[in-house]
């Protein structure tokens, strides 16, 4: 009986380990979020920060392709208000960020209503340039920066993985 008990006890805590071991990251282990606020416009993106692991991300995205920006679950844009990016406004509420290369050193931010699997021209609601620079240095976990710009009145977003460096912006719609 205790053998047999010991045995049984053995086996739970392995499965547990291998449990963890193969779905930790699945679970919201690397997980980001970042937020700023704009004058009373509460914004906050959530996105999965997925490794280099000696990774080419340019290597990694065809030109013309959808990158859904980050691992796991869709990396979220969130805000208490409307939003617009580049003369398109965004309704409050929880939307999808992706990124498009059009093609090599162009980029472009796209707001979605579905995430880059399921991803159609109609879920687009707003497409806007991003702006491309290079890190002498590679970032290894993506990371995704909310910062401010233009005098406190822009939001600025920053993508940055390996050394690729992506940055957009919005303002909360008037």
């Amino acid at each position: 009986m205790k053998k047999s008990r010991r045995l049984s006890l053995i086996l739970v805590g392995v499965s547990l380990l291998a449990f963890t071991i193969l779905t930790g990251p699945a679970l919201g282990q690397d997980r980001g979020e970042t937020k700023v606020t704009i004058g009373s416009a509460n914004v906050s993106i959530e996105y999965g920060r997925p490794q280099l692991k000696g990774r080419d991300p340019l290597k990694m995205i065809q030109p013309g392709g959808i990158w859904r920006i980050g691992s796991n679950a869709p990396t979220t844009i969130t805000s208490d208000v409307d939003l617009d990016f580049g003369g398109t406004r965004v309704a409050k509420g929880k939307h999808i960020l992706l990124a498009r290369l059009a093609e090599p050193g162009k980029w472009s931010l796209v707001v979605s209503a579905k995430d880059a699997f399921q991803y159609e021209p109609t879920a687009k609601l707003a497409e806007v340039p991003m702006e491309l620079k290079e890190e002498k240095e590679p970032v290894e976990a993506l990371t995704i920066n909310l910062s401010l710009g233009d005098h406190n009145k822009q939001g600025v977003i920053e993508v940055t993985w390996g050394k690729l460096r992506l940055l957009a912006f919005f303002t909360p719609a008037k």
